[in-house]
């Protein structure tokens, strides 16, 4: 089974979300959030697993179709990337900014592999997830 750092995840997704205009470095996403975890006391992993984490999480919100290119007439420089409906419908199921976000994210947990194309797509139609 595979699971996921839901809050990396999150952190990530809402880089690409805010980041029209400089490019996605995730080892550095990784850093900050490492660092927020740190400030507010709350445990987080080896901040190089963190990274390598934030790497693998980008190829696979890409190959998967979570998130694509930015195109250039909207400030696509090859480098940045814009949130598909996939991606923004695993964004507001995982946003903890959302009261109630822990009980989408336990259904996702149960999954044999939640971010899997036709898994997610499958859960996350079901209105009873939100």
């Amino acid at each position: 089974m595979t699971t996921y750092n839901w809050d990396l995840l999150e952190r990530l997704l809402h880089e690409v979300q805010n980041g029209a205009s400089h490019s996605f470095t995730p080892r550095p996403y990784a850093e900050q959030y490492a660092a927020a975890k740190a400030a507010a006391g709350e445990p987080f992993e080896n901040l190089d697993h963190l990274k390598t984490v934030a790497e693998k999480y980008e190829k696979l919100l890409l190959l998967r179709g979570y998130i694509e290119p930015r195109p250039e007439n909207q400030g696509g420089n090859g480098e940045n990337y814009i949130l598909t409906p996939r991606g923004s419908s695993l964004l507001s199921l995982i946003d903890s900014s959302i009261p109630g976000n822990e009980h989408p994210r336990q259904v996702l947990d149960e999954q044999e592999d939640a971010l899997e194309e036709l898994t997610f797509d499958k859960v996350a139609s079901k209105a009873q997830i939100a």
